[in-house]
């Protein structure tokens, strides 16, 4: 039904940029807050950065003044850009999504969705 295929991984030198994007496709009737997390090895998945549908932005302290993320809703999609990566930002990166689709009954109904994951590592 919906899908959020995320792309813009790789292996990146520390002080570089990468830029991650997600989008969404399926049976769509809007897209609500989405949000970039992460997770290393060893270590609990940590939220990075959540965006609102009116573009309202929040950033763990970890990545402030370093990530930005921003969206593109005609193209359901959802960017992070990450600057000065350091080695501690190596991890996989997952989009999550909250969709609203049209039900087969003619109203709708809200779920959460994820992205498969995209490995950043960051090389000192």
């Amino acid at each position: 039904q919906v899908q959020l295929v995320e792309s813009g991984g790789g292996l990146v030198q520390a002080g570089g940029s990468l830029r991650l994007s997600c989008a969404a496709s399926g049976s769509i009737f809007r897209l609500n807050d989405m949000a970039w997390y992460r997770q290393a090895p060893g270590k609990q998945p940590e939220l990075v950065a959540s965006i609102t549908g009116g573009g309202s932005a929040n950033y763990a302290d970890s990545v402030k003044d370093r990530f930005t993320v921003s969206r593109d809703n005609a193209k359901n999609t959802v960017y992070l850009q990450m600057n000065s990566l350091k080695p501690e930002d190596t991890a996989v990166y997952y989009c999550n999504a909250n969709i609203i689709s049209p039900s087969t009954s003619g109203t709708y109904y809200s779920q959460t969705y994820w992205g498969q994951g995209t490995q950043v590592t960051v090389s000192s």
